[in-house]
């Protein structure tokens, strides 16, 4: 006898998996579960939630990783478990299976939208979150450029504070021990005193720190070398900062804090200069600008550190939703091209050390400290950024993992009279005892 129940359709899931893989061209690396409760994919692999219709509602309207961003800050789209590991997967079978969505033709577009509608998905287009930048002005005029710095840095020195260890630093740091002991605030120190040797800084010496962020270089050079030292940044809520911390210390005679955009810096004829990974929000074409302003504020046989990001060749740095959620019209070039600018600039390089390792594990103490604190970052900026700043450094833990971004010192020197450099003949003295709190 013929059955004659009706056919179960398949759930959204099912739909999905099958319409993604007939555009990717290829098995998804992924597990499904939509929002009627259906999934669909490899069972041992991380689950994608889909809690909403409007988190594929944003990827019609925007495709990609900034439509997918946009769904996982929202909420509309989690990854369940370990989201690192789902994130790695992902990429691992960008990788190492060439998935990618191809150009869709009329036909192609025709099918989706179909598809879309079966799913009740067509709709308006969803506002961006607000944690999103907007930006207004021409790329790189100083207006613009304050703008982006606040857009970061201003989120609050409250939120920095639970973030960071008690040195404030918000940069890679150097890591010279394995052992588990060794946390991330040694890591900053070690990495703030290997500067400083490095710069060759001694009692009276004259620093110019551009963008000194929360003064931890500042701090540590007047302190400890005795260094006078001119610390520079375009964020109020920096400058504000670190002015309280020079009172706390008694350093007022050797500090001055100046909020002001490193293209108005007066003077020149500093001991040193550092730039601890501020290059990044220069901009490619005023790049040879900030190298030839480099060179023009360290005196003759000075030095010049500049702790910058880099990108792998072939990699295309920030991505769309560094720029649109965190750093703002930021430009990463690979290592070899930042060190042909400085040269041209009349900079003799003299090192190049490579961070990247360090990065990954700096990044991964700071998402333990955003985890271990889920409650209070919420409470201080609602989840929509909370759920920001996980992405930002889960993925960006595994960037420097695999090798897709860098960050490095480079030191150079601007030669006296003759070529002479003032340069040790080995550097093996700088390294000497950063092991030792």
């Amino acid at each position: 006898m013929t059955s004659t129940a009706p056919v179960e359709a398949p759930g959204a899931a099912h739909r999905l998996t099958a319409l993604a893989e007939d555009f990717l061209g290829g098995p998804l690396p992924v597990r499904l579960r939509a929002w009627d409760g259906s999934e669909s994919g490899p069972a041992d692999a991380p689950v994608v939630v889909l809690r909403s219709r409007r988190a594929l509602r944003r990827l019609l309207w925007q495709p990609g990783e900034l439509g997918l961003a946009q769904a996982y800050v929202t909420g509309e789209l989690d990854i369940e478990g370990d989201l690192a590991q789902g994130l790695r997967t992902v990429w691992a079978a960008q990788r190492e299976r060439g998935l990618r969505p191809p150009r869709l033709g009329p036909a192609d577009r025709t099918r989706a939208l179909a598809a879309a509608a079966r799913l009740g998905v067509l709709g308006p287009r969803p506002a961006a979150p607000a944690a999103q930048a907007r930006l207004r002005g021409r790329l790189h005029s100083r207006s613009r450029d304050r703008a982006a710095i606040s857009h970061h840095y201003d989120l609050s020195n409250d939120f920095y504070g639970l973030l960071l260890d008690e040195t404030m630093a918000y940069s890679c740091g150097y890591w010279t021990s394995e052992d588990p002991g060794h946390g991330p605030a040694d890591a900053q120190r070690a990495k703030l005193e290997l500067i400083c040797r490095k710069l060759d800084l001694r009692p009276g010496s004259r620093l110019l720190d551009i963008g000194c962020g929360w003064g931890s270089l500042t701090l540590h050079a007047a302190e400890h070398h005795g260094a006078v030292v001119t610390a520079v940044t375009l964020a109020a809520e920096q400058a504000a900062y670190v002015r309280e911390r020079v009172a706390e210390r008694g350093l007022a005679e050797r500090v001055t804090v100046v909020c002001q955009d490193y293209r108005d810096i007066d003077g020149g004829d500093y001991d040193a200069v550092s730039s601890v990974e501020m290059g990044e929000h220069v901009g490619d074409a005023e790049y040879p600008a900030f190298a030839a302003a480099l060179h023009r504020l360290v005196r003759p046989r000075g030095r010049v550190l500049v702790q910058q990001m880099s990108r792998g060749a072939g990699n295309p740095g920030g991505g769309p939703f560094i720029e649109a959620y965190i750093a703002p019209d930021m430009h990463m070039r690979p290592l070899g091209e930042t060190v042909a600018l400085l040269e041209r600039a009349r900079l003799e390089v003299r090192h190049t050390e490579s961070l990247r390792e360090h990065y990954a594990r700096t990044i991964r103490a700071w998402h333990r400290s955003l985890e271990d604190r889920w409650a209070s970052f919420v409470r201080l900026t609602g989840e929509e950024t909370a759920r920001v700043w996980r992405l930002y450094l889960v993925g960006g833990a595994l960037a420097f993992e695999e090798g897709r971004m860098g960050v490095d010192q480079i030191l150079s020197v601007r030669p006296g009279p003759g070529g002479d450099s003032a340069m040790p003949l080995t550097p093996h003295r700088w390294y000497e005892g950063l092991d030792r709190p």
